[in-house]
């Protein structure tokens, strides 16, 4: 197994187009599949993922209010929407939209996770980073809950959900927050 870099880097890979990343995890979001387009643009070999938990590609900048926010709407039923900042494995980064859903047995039992991932549109950093390092100085000064409540008067005050916020920034018709 190849030693992952434990400091990042400032080296971007870019999602083409027509790229999905799909990946399905247990309820305790240990990887169970990656399809190969997960596996290249993490870094990783399969056999390093699976099994490993999925916060293996937690980059540091991610608020991790945005994290509470994705299992509290998973773990109750619901899909969440966002934008990620993944870690790759030699320590660069790549940005994704994500849509994480829960998924069942035939018996209507949760069972795991399943998320698909795309491309962000154009232009997205000029809204989401500036958003995120404001949440982390937040969790930072006055810990995560302060982080979700700033959320939470983002989303009264444009009078929409997180989810509803993210899918309008992908489609480009929120430029600005």
């Amino acid at each position: 197994m190849r030693k992952p870099h434990t400091t990042p880097i400032e080296k971007e890979v870019f999602l083409k187009e027509e790229d999905f990343i799909v990946s399905k995890t247990d309820l305790k979001s240990r990887i169970l599949y990656g399809n190969k387009i997960f596996i290249k643009i993490s870094g990783w070999d399969e056999e390093e993922l699976l099994g490993k938990p999925h916060n293996i590609l937690r980059h540091p900048d991610m608020p991790r209010a945005a994290f509470k926010i994705l299992y509290d709407h998973i773990e109750n039923g619901k899909e969440w929407f966002g934008f990620v900042k993944n870690l790759r494995k030699d320590g660069g980064y790549y940005w994704v939209f994500a849509n994480i859903s829960p998924t069942y047995d035939a018996n209507g039992n949760m069972i795991g996770y399943y998320s698909v991932r795309r491309k962000p549109r154009d232009g997205f950093k000029d809204i989401i980073e500036p958003l995120y390092k404001h949440l982390k100085s937040i969790e930072e000064a006055n810990g995560m809950e302060a982080a979700i409540e700033e959320i939470n008067k983002l989303a009264q005050k444009l009078n929409m959900s997180f989810n509803e916020i993210m899918i309008k920034i992908q489609k480009g018709l929120i430029d600005e927050l």
